[in-house]
């Protein structure tokens, strides 16, 4: 164990506070099992260290965190650390990683049980389930989602400007006011370009030149490493997704044909809304679906969009579609607070109460006419006026 606070203790000492992500105020930290999923790069582990160092100093005798994919679980069981470090006096533990250890639910829910002075904090792929596994810890666990940096963020993150977070109903009502508020301190829209290319996943700060290239490998490591340890899947199942993945990235957004899918892959249907299942889940599309709520709808989406702008240029080395980028960006911002669905005259209906299209400065209200709550999010705007909102206020909403 004297090894795993070392290494705990080092890594601590690296951790920067100048910025933290909108989630880590919203986590009851003194729960007694949390879960924190999250696709990989949106910064989980930067973030829980973030809150030991803040919380509890660079050297806590208390407080461990381990990755279970350190070298030390091969011939150890996270269960007995957990005995060992309570006795210890140990009263915060923080496994990252967690779906790296094998049989990882099994012993979360046996210390859970067994320790109850002990809290417990987890952090794992987006695409774990705690449900499932050898045991259901979704009535013991409360679950958090990490998602990547919004607009908001990103102009804290990389100019330093600082501005509160905004409510739906407080941009479509007051967005004139509130892009005043902006445009007194910021350009906004070189910066809102800059983030649709390189800004949802915070480690492009680290090296912007090869920002999306990485970004790529990384879509790779969710398909290659995180996916196996989750599902139960064959390489063959793996290569399949990936093509999947490939023919969405040349088309989106789209509306599927899910018949001639599956028969480009050679897999069943249900087989092909699986493998869509997956991808969503590890934070690679999003599935637009239907708002008629019909039986039909749970199972075949409206539209296929890839999880976010940043994706986009990655996988297209030429000019991505403008109006792809805009769609997606609005998805993505909005599915984080909302529940977004697909509107029969516009592109999306939010939270049954509001309709918007989305475009450039100059659409009209033609496929908005006569609708409720409708309005339109625009592009290449600083302001608004009447229903037309600047698209990058959307990206004030977490």
């Amino acid at each position: 164990m004297e090894d795993l606070f070392i290494f705990f203790y080092s890594e601590l000492r690296k951790i920067d506070l100048s910025f933290t992500r909108y989630l880590i105020n919203e986590i009851d930290w003194e729960g007694r099992l949390s879960a924190i999923t999250g696709a990989r790069g949106t910064g989980k582990t930067t973030m829980i260290l973030q809150h030991i160092k803040q919380t509890f100093g660079n050297s806590p005798k208390e407080v461990l965190y381990v990755s279970a994919d350190n070298i030390w679980f091969l011939g150890n069981r996270l269960f007995d650390l957990a005995s060992d470090f309570e006795k210890q006096g140990g009263k915060y533990l923080f496994v990252d990683e967690v779906h790296k250890y094998e049989n990882w639910s099994q012993e979360i829910k046996n210390i859970y049980d067994c320790f109850s002075s002990l809290k417990v904090v987890i952090t794992g792929s987006s695409m774990l389930q705690i449900y499932k596994g050898n045991a259901d810890l979704s009535r013991r666990a409360v679950h958090y989602f990490l998602r990547g940096l919004s607009f908001r963020e990103f102009l804290k993150y990389d100019q330093n400007v600082e501005f509160e977070k905004f409510t739906l109903e407080d941009i479509v009502q007051n967005h004139i006011e509130i892009a005043g508020g902006f445009n007194e301190k910021i350009r906004p829209l070189p910066l809102f370009n800059t983030y649709l290319k390189q800004g949802y996943y915070p480690y492009y700060k680290s090296d912007k030149q090869f920002y999306l290239s990485k970004l790529a490998n990384t879509v790779n490591l969710i398909l290659e490493m995180d996916l196996p340890s989750v599902e139960t899947i064959e390489m063959y199942s793996i290569r399949k997704i990936k093509k999947l993945l490939w023919i969405i990235s040349k088309s989106v957004p789209f509306t599927p044909n899910i018949t001639d899918l599956a028969k480009n892959l050679n897999v069943s249907r249900n087989s092909l809304l699986n493998y869509l299942t997956i991808l969503e889940r590890g934070g690679l599309i999003n599935l637009l679906q239907s708002n008629t709520k019909s039986i039909k709808s749970l199972a075949k989406p409206d539209k296929i969009f890839l999880n976010n702008t940043n994706q986009i240029y990655a996988f297209d080395t030429n000019k991505p579609d403008i109006g792809n980028l805009r769609e997606t960006f609005f998805y993505n911002q909005l599915q984080a607070i909302c529940e977004v669905t697909s509107a029969g005259k516009a592109d999306f209906t939010i939270d049954d109460k509001y309709v918007f299209e989305v475009g450039g400065k100059n659409k009209g209200h033609e496929q908005i006419m006569g609708l409720k709550n409708a309005y339109l999010a625009l592009d290449n705007l600083e302001y608004g006026f009447g229903n037309k909102i600047p698209l990058w206020l959307f990206g004030m909403l977490y």
